[in-house]
């Protein structure tokens, strides 16, 4: 089990992305960078908002790192929430494209690209939600995610 934006548990999801022969296949034409920013929620066990950056480059992770706020910015795309919708997200609770919609998430960047990605996108949010995924106010014994092994 790996804590939730950690570097260990974004090591594990690079890892899982470049095993993933239907992401290599969705996102075969997909060319780009894509920032997340994980917004603070103290109260919540998240004391301050966190930034990674994902360097995709056809159908594989060429790295995911914790950076700064000024990094992540500079990306093509960037998806910005709250840190219990991405955990709501993780955790197969919540439908990121449903989220997108009722404003829960937000994106910047080229919408007709993501859409021609849709499905690139969406192996992605699968392969995230099989990371072994602790979350900081899960409590001691931590829970993770339904699609752990």
């Amino acid at each position: 089990m790996v804590e939730f934006g950690t570097p260990q548990w974004l090591d594990t999801y690079r890892d899982s992305i470049n095993a993933s022969t239907a992401y290599r296949e969705a996102a075969a034409g997909w060319e780009g960078a894509v920032g997340f920013i994980f917004e603070a929620e103290p109260d919540r066990g998240w004391p301050e908002t966190k930034y990674a950056l994902m360097d995709l480059w056809h159908g594989e992770c060429r790295s995911a790192e914790e950076v700064d706020t000024q990094r992540v910015q500079q990306a093509p795309f960037v998806v910005r929430a709250p840190y219990t919708r991405w955990k709501q997200i993780v955790r197969a609770e919540l439908d990121p494209i449903k989220a997108l919609m009722q404003g829960k998430v937000r994106l910047r960047g080229n919408l007709a690209v993501i859409v021609k990605h849709v499905k690139a996108a969406n192996e992605l949010v699968r392969l995230a939600s099989e990371v072994p995924t602790t979350f900081p106010d899960d409590g001691a014994a931590g829970v993770g995610s339904p699609g752990t092994h």
